[in-house]
């Protein structure tokens, strides 16, 4: 009776272990292999290339800078009177700047006019004697000896006289010079005398930068001589950043400067008008002469196993092409590439150490990253 009861239990747990063996064999079959050329395309991501124009350009600081800057001086000898101008003045042409004591240039002025006049009666009385002379000789009553002495006494008196009328010029004209007036218009930029001051010809009083032509000085590496002589310029101020004003190299120094390294650079301003002041700072920017066609590629983009820069190109069907390119350039990020690839060709940007020719990618494009 008791063996009877125990059936059922005993088939029931030989059941539930004979299900529980085949499902653990059914786990550990392995997976049915892939049919050939079924493997998934890995996904890569990708750029489109496309030419743009590069125009490098240098920017330098410099100052605003007068093309001529000269110190005015007196032309003859003498005290200070008056000094009219302060720095910073905005003079015309022909203005008074200082002015020297005029007492001694009066006196040799009037003492050149008494000259000339003493010369003027010499004249006239040797002209006189030599009518006298010419008319006795003529009647027989002088020797010609005495004619030839009134003619050559007439012509010393004649001399003398245009000795002092260009003695009484000269007078004249030192007076004159007791002024000192602007040679242009001009901005006052240093004064080097004071009234009561005793100078000497030629020795500078006061100095005068001209407006009419304005330039902004800046100092270049030599690397960048060519591009200076060969680019264009333009011209920004501190003080008006929206201005932009033509500029042209006027100068530029043959010897470089025996500290910095650099060469002086003078760039002339036609534009300039009330806004460029002098001594304000300006920036002068270079560019190349020519501007040169470029590709923009991320750095991580190049490709190289020794043989020089090349990238991996993707075609519509998923296949890849390894592309030898040209660099003209590297910058913090990009690559400036000018040779190697057609215009909209799409290349890989990341992973580009682990593709290979034989796989097959699935384009991702950058812009839906």
């Amino acid at each position: 009776m008791a063996r009877q009861s125990l059936l059922p239990v005993e088939l029931v747990v030989a059941a539930t272990a004979g299900l529980l063996a085949a499902g653990c064999i059914e786990e550990a079959a392995p997976a049915a292999p892939a049919a050939p050329g079924a493997t998934a395309a890995r996904p890569v991501l990708v750029q489109r290339v496309a030419f743009e124009e590069r125009v490098p350009s240098r920017t330098f600081v410099g100052t605003v800078r007068p093309r001529i800057e000269s110190d005015l001086g007196f032309r003859v000898q003498g005290k200070i009177e008056k000094r009219l101008v302060n720095v910073g003045d905005v003079v015309k042409a022909g203005q008074p700047l200082a002015s020297l004591d005029e007492i001694d240039l009066r006196l040799q002025t009037e003492q050149a006019e008494a000259e000339r006049a003493a010369a003027t009666a010499s004249l006239a009385q040797a002209e006189a004697d030599l009518r006298r002379a010419a008319t006795l000789a003529g009647q027989g009553w002088t020797a010609a000896s005495t004619l030839d002495r009134q003619k050559a006494a007439a012509e010393e008196a004649r001399g003398r006289l245009l000795r002092a009328e260009r003695a009484l010029m000269l007078a004249r004209n030192a007076a004159s010079y007791a002024v000192l007036a602007a040679d242009a218009d001009g901005v006052v930029t240093a004064t080097m005398i004071e009234p009561g001051q005793v100078v000497a010809p030629g020795q500078a009083a006061i100095r005068l930068a001209r407006t009419a032509e304005k330039e902004a000085v800046i100092a270049i590496p030599e690397s960048l001589v060519g591009q200076a002589r060969a680019g264009a310029a333009t011209v920004g101020l501190w003080s008006d950043p929206k201005a932009r004003l033509r500029a042209r190299l006027r100068e530029l120094a043959p010897t470089a400067d025996a500290a910095t390294r650099t060469y002086l650079a003078r760039f002339s301003l036609p534009d300039a008008d009330e806004r460029v002041q002098l001594g304000m700072t300006a920036t002068v920017t270079l560019t190349g002469a020519t501007a040169e066609r470029i590709m923009r590629i991320p750095l991580a983009a190049l490709f190289n196993q020794g043989t020089g820069p090349s990238v991996w190109a993707v075609d519509d069907e998923g296949r890849l092409r390894l592309r030898p390119v040209t660099v003209a350039a590297y910058e913090a990020q990009d690559a400036l590439v000018t040779a190697g690839l057609a215009e909209g060709e799409r290349i890989v940007r990341l992973g580009v150490q682990k593709l290979d020719a034989a796989l097959r990618v699935r384009v991702v494009d950058a812009l839906r990253f």
